[in-house]
């Protein structure tokens, strides 16, 4: 007989829960205070990347936001809200937009074929694709869509400078920085492509010139 896939689930929390304790007695006690994360993790849905496990950090320390190639939409009010929550109420100290290698979401934009509702939230996925074909055309497939996920999560981080609340934070001369991480599946790393993002005049010099014979090297780290 299968096992029930909830049960499953209840088993391993119950093992999860005894191991912390057995670890920290308070550990729960203290969680359950409240919240002080000093990150906010904007991600991708994909399985393959859990932020907490690939960044070390436990419940608690990251406010997290996922969806689909991990976009920022100016309208999208979810994603949006939570920006709000994490700069006005959790006071965090820094935002992080992270994709990956190997991101369905962003082979799909650059994809030929229809997919559906989602081809409605990979739209500027394919607009940074467009602008930057002429130097992205002389890639191999591979290195292509390495830059493509590069160059996606670079024009993320730069329509988050763009959220009032973001700026009005920034005004005031209070934090979040931003960041822009790419992680490596393969491997197991992530990379940082831009870093301590604090102002709207910085992140306005944040796109390479998409005129240019070939792109700048991105991965800073």
């Amino acid at each position: 007989m299968s096992v029930d896939p909830i049960d499953r689930l209840l088993t391993q929390n119950k093992a999860w829960v005894t191991k912390s304790k057995e670890k920290d007695p308070e550990f729960f006690h203290r969680l359950g205070k409240g919240q002080s994360p000093e990150y906010l993790f904007i991600g991708c849905s994909d399985s393959r990347v859990p932020a907490n496990a690939l960044t070390g950090t436990g419940p608690g320390e990251m406010f997290m936001h996922r969806n689909i190639a991990n976009q920022f939409h100016p309208h999208d009010l979810n994603c949006l809200s939570v920006v709000q929550f994490a700069i006005e109420v959790l006071d965090v100290g820094c935002i992080i937009v992270c994709g990956h290698y190997g991101c369905g979401g962003v082979k799909a934009a650059n994809s030929p074929h229809s997919y559906g509702v989602v081809d409605h939230w990979l739209g500027d996925i394919r607009d940074v694709g467009e602008r930057y074909e002429r130097v992205l055309s002389g890639l191999d497939e591979h290195a292509r869509h390495q830059r493509m996920v590069e160059l996606s999560v670079m024009q993320q981080v730069f329509n988050l400078s763009l959220c009032p609340t973001l700026r009005s934070a920034w005004k005031k001369g209070k934090r979040p920085v931003i960041a822009g991480l790419v992680y490596d599946i393969e491997e197991g790393v992530l990379h940082k492509i831009v870093g301590g993002l604090c102002s709207v005049e910085q992140a306005q010099q944040l796109m390479p010139d998409p005129r240019a014979e070939k792109l700048p090297p991105l991965l800073l780290d």
